[in-house]
């Protein structure tokens, strides 16, 4: 008996370790490829954070106040220190969220982390890194025509 709960506590901290370490690409893009690039590029802050994996999926995010020209883009960055760039398809527009709202001319945009890397990161000591607005961006390719702000 003792032997089995040793092999399974053993098999469940493998599948732990292969669960939040193990790297994912599933961008939608080459996102190093493209920041590296010489394209012109339009970057914006997040204007707020929410960090609170333990409460489930989708619950660690930026959130974006983005020039309305920026709607029809055909993909952007997230980057947020620490955990790296993902490339996205913009989806879904909304004027308020979490008691952010869009001025007129704009419109939010919401971005995720995963949440086995949000784990990750805050159990490498990195809660404080991630929790930091001033740490996320988002980077849209500008348009031929457009002033970079």
């Amino acid at each position: 008996m003792r032997r089995q709960l040793t092999f399974i506590l053993i098999l469940l901290l493998s599948l732990s370790i292969i669960i939040l370490w193990w790297p994912i690409n599933d961008s939608d893009c080459n996102s190093e490829a493209f920041l590296s690039s010489k394209t012109k590029k339009f970057q914006v802050q997040a204007t707020k954070v929410v960090v609170q994996p333990w409460h489930g999926k989708h619950q660690v995010y930026g959130i974006f106040i983005v020039p309305n020209e920026y709607k029809q883009t055909p993909f952007f960055v997230l980057t947020v220190k620490g955990a790296g760039n993902h490339c996205s398809r913009p989806f879904g527009y909304s004027q308020n969220f979490d008691d952010v709202s869009a001025k007129p001319g704009t419109h939010l945009v919401r971005d995720f982390v995963r949440t086995r890397t949000a784990l990750r990161l805050i159990l490498q000591g990195l809660y404080f890194q991630l929790n930091d607005k001033q740490n996320w961006t988002l980077t849209f390719p500008q348009k031929a025509g457009q002033n970079n702000s």
